[in-house]
């Protein structure tokens, strides 16, 4: 099954889990990778759906060795496995990134729907993220809204500062990526 197809099926079949009317475009993927390379070190993904991101991550120059993918979609997941050898996949909640990557992480890139989250679990996503982030790390996500996609009480909390970039409007719908790192 090509990743629309596999995509389309998910999105009929679990569309709370999903909450996107199309895969991220190879532009909203580009705008996530910036500044992330070879030289980067240690990078997590969350919610890598089909491995939009995760080809610009390894296009951008990421070792497979050094990318770990957090995506609790049991159909996505083994679909990444079969995409991209000698990456690491676990079918996992993001929340669990402190016991995947113990040694911690210079970059995570997140395409989950954190909008559609409780705030326990973002809470719990950001917290253990922070756990592992090591100096100078960054946290990219995205949103289609006109904010950030980080309550403000939770960002407060955790002391994150953040940046956004550009609006992308070649992505359905046009998106805007958000770089969050320790105040």
């Amino acid at each position: 099954m090509t990743s629309l197809g596999l995509f389309v099926s998910e999105l009929v079949r679990t569309p709370r889990t999903i909450a996107a009317l199309a895969p991220s475009s190879v532009h909203l993927a580009r705008e996530m990778v910036v500044g992330i390379g070879p030289r980067t070190g240690p990078v997590a993904e969350f919610g890598p759906g089909t491995g939009v991101f995760t080809r610009a991550l390894l296009d951008a120059g990421v070792a497979p060795q050094d990318l770990t993918l957090f995506e609790v979609n049991p159909a996505f997941a083994a679909h990444l496995r079969a995409a991209f050898p000698g990456v690491r996949v676990v079918n996992e909640g993001a929340q669990t990134i402190d016991v995947h990557c113990p040694d911690g992480v210079s970059a995570i890139v997140s395409g989950m729907p954190i909008l559609s989250f409780p705030a326990a679990l973002n809470r719990a996503i950001f917290t253990a993220s922070l756990r592992v982030l090591r100096p100078g790390g960054m946290i990219r996500q995205f949103t289609y809204g006109p904010k950030s996609p980080l309550p403000e009480a939770i960002r407060a909390d955790l002391d994150l500062t953040y940046t956004f970039g550009p609006r992308i409007w070649r992505n359905l719908p046009p998106a805007r990526v958000y770089t969050y790192r320790r105040g």
